[in-house]
């Protein structure tokens, strides 16, 4: 009777509280969006069964030194994973019609007014400048971005952070729509664009090197991972290094991938998420992605007042960084109102800028702050 006494303390089933009950729901809950309603299945399905995992009562979590889990967290907090996702994200990007429109790049620029915007609103909410920093950057809808910014300024918030940042992502269909709709009238919503021009294998080999040296000037600070960004797409775009191109695009980043889901997932244990600031993290995240969506609508229709050929301004909501997600959706809000109106290759313009844009945007609240 005393062994088995003894081998029944040992169980989840003495340990298992209401909190851990909650958290294995909101998992279950993620892994039912990406399953189901296929909100970013490579995103929240190891998330949500990262979080199912980090919760089970009785076992080593995450945070215990020497635990298998906490290995593999250690690319999370040290900040390893988000360069070589932004490694296999460049080696998947085509800047080509960003670089046939170079003045689209503002709309990225516009969208990241969000991030700015929510670490203000951070620190009237209590947060140091340091956690109101890493809480801002969400506005970008950039995981890795956001990893890599709170594993620097606010270690402690990197769970809540990530999941806010992935969580939004996902969203994006349900999120950005009722925006678009509301800032901008039926006639521009059918304002038709122009097919990008041709653009030349020279100005896709020279455009990384070109971007990286201006990027990094302007943010030191987010060197690595605008660095690992740019070379993705030198491998891609030279023509000589295929194979590389290939393995950094798929293998890699689905490794990195189910390990950074499964860490950000198992990060957010019940004892250190279920806090109070934890919902001013998602509710701010919120605020901050429909900033972003807003500004970056509202620029383009700025832009329009100047322009003698008119840009459609439902793709300065793509100026997130949610890629290809955000520019699907305007794809598919300007196919409803007229069936033969394109806007992906438009609205990836935009939506790729948005990507290096939050990066700039890290390195500079790093290199201001860090």
């Amino acid at each position: 009777m005393a062994e088995l006494l003894s081998f029944i303390s040992t169980t989840g089933f003495t340990h298992l509280e209401l909190s851990y009950f909650i958290m294995i729901i909101v998992g279950i809950f993620f892994v039912y969006l990406g399953i189901t309603r296929d909100f970013e299945p490579l995103l929240l399905v190891p998330i949500g069964f990262g979080i199912i995992l980090g919760n089970m009562p009785g076992t080593s979590g995450i945070y215990h030194e020497g635990s298998v889990m906490n290995l593999i967290y250690f690319g999370v907090k040290s900040g390893l994973y988000p360069p070589l996702i932004f490694l296999g994200i460049g080696a998947m990007t085509d800047f080509s019609t960003l670089i046939a429109n170079p003045k689209l790049i503002l709309l990225g620029a516009a969208a990241q007014f969000g991030i700015f915007a929510t670490f203000m609103g951070a620190i009237l909410l209590g947060f140091n400048t340091l956690e109101s920093g890493a809480i801002g950057i969400i506005g970008g809808a950039d995981g890795p971005t956001s990893i890599f910014l709170s594993s620097m300024l606010a270690p402690h918030m990197v769970g809540p952070i990530a999941i806010a940042a992935y969580s939004y992502m996902a969203l994006v269909p349900v999120i950005q729509p009722p925006i678009i709709k509301l800032l901008t009238s039926r006639k521009e919503r059918l304002i038709k664009m122009k097919t990008p021009r041709v653009v030349s294998k020279r100005e896709k080999i020279i455009f990384p090197f070109v971007g990286f040296l201006v990027t990094v000037l302007i943010a030191p600070e987010a060197s690595v991972l605008l660095g690992m960004l740019f070379f993705g797409n030198i491998l891609k775009e030279c023509g000589v290094t295929d194979r590389l191109a290939n393995t950094a695009r798929n293998a890699m980043i689905d490794i990195v991938t189910i390990l950074l889901g499964l860490a950000v997932g198992a990060s957010t244990q019940a004892d250190v998420f279920l806090k109070l600031d934890s919902l001013k993290i998602f509710g701010l995240g919120a605020l901050s992605f429909c900033i972003a969506t807003a500004a970056g609508v509202a620029f383009a229709k700025l832009m329009n007042i100047f322009l003698k050929e008119k840009i459609n301004p439902m793709i300065g909501a793509s100026g997130v960084s949610a890629v290809p997600n955000s520019a699907r959706v305007v794809n598919n809000l300007g196919r409803q109102y007229d069936k033969s109106n394109f806007l992906l290759m438009h609205a990836m313009a935009p939506n790729v800028a948005g990507v290096i844009g939050s990066a700039v945007a890290a390195g500079v609240l790093l290199g201001i702050l860090g």
